[in-house]
């Protein structure tokens, strides 16, 4: 007689059912995720990353490389900044292409012999196009409430920060505010710096300027970067210097005067 096995399996042990497996302990870094844009806390499946964190990171990878190789809409910010009521030129760096840009840094910081000149500020496209785009104008009308107004603003292509010294250096500018994309980050594809040089010339070092970095609404608000940025024009203005002999002292609450002694009653 043949035996043939049981469709179901066959429980031998009638007793109790095994207690589940614990949980894992909570991971303490995930509480601290809500509070930076780092990247924390990511787990991983086996030895590896879990799936969404390297779409996540993908993502993020994209948008940097986008930002670097994406061109300034030049005409777009000249518009934008006319409707403020101001009166931009437009220059060039002598490096005529992105790649040209990218692959000869010291192209960047030479103004192309046919550019125009004079300015007090710089919108700089830098390397990332779009920090420029979406911030210079917000940050210019900010600014303009905090009370620095340029009188003229020069839209600058394929630029280095120091591209700003030659121009200032042609026109006799005493000083000088480039405005301008920042290397993009994993977390921040569209930060805007702000670097301020007085008595700019070409050959300016980079400790003789000051720079307030991350201006975006995720980093440094524009109207934070635009009262500090204030805060540095009229003390560069007043001490007729930047750089290491210009501290920024913008947070730091004013003293006042201690009063007068009471003068004893006769």
């Amino acid at each position: 007689m043949t035996r043939t096995l049981p469709d179901q399996p066959m429980h031998w042990d009638a007793g109790e059912a095994p207690a589940p497996a614990p949980a894992p302990p909570a991971d303490p870094w995930s509480a601290l995720r809500r509070h930076t844009p780092a990247r924390i806390s990511l787990g991983r499946a086996g030895t590896s990353l879990p799936t969404h964190e390297v779409l996540r990171f993908a993502a993020a990878h994209a948008a940097a490389r986008d930002a670097v190789h994406l061109p300034l809409d030049v005409e777009a910010l000249l518009a934008e900044l006319r409707a403020q009521g101001l009166a931009p030129l437009q220059v060039a760096s002598r490096a005529d292409s992105r790649v040209a840009y990218l692959t000869r840094p010291d192209l960047g910081r030479q103004l192309d012999a046919g550019a125009a000149s004079g300015l007090c500020i710089v919108v700089a496209d830098g390397l990332s196009a779009i920090a420029a785009q979406r911030h210079a104008a917000p940050l210019l009308a900010e600014l303009a409430k905090a009370g620095v107004v340029a009188d003229k603003v020069v839209v600058a292509t394929q630029a280095r920060v120091a591209l700003g010294d030659e121009i200032g250096e042609r026109v006799g500018a005493a000083l000088v505010l480039v405005l301008i994309g920042e290397r993009p980050g994993l977390s921040s594809p569209d930060s805007l710096g702000a670097y301020l040089t007085w008595a700019p010339k070409a050959g300016r070092a980079d400790s003789e300027r000051n720079c307030v970095s991350n201006i975006r609404p995720e980093g440094l608000a524009l109207e934070h970067a635009a009262a500090r940025l204030a805060w540095l024009v009229r003390e560069s203005q007043r001490r007729r210097v930047t750089g290491i002999g210009l501290k920024d002292d913008s947070e730091v609450p004013a003293v006042a005067a201690p009063a007068a002694p009471a003068l004893p009653r006769a």
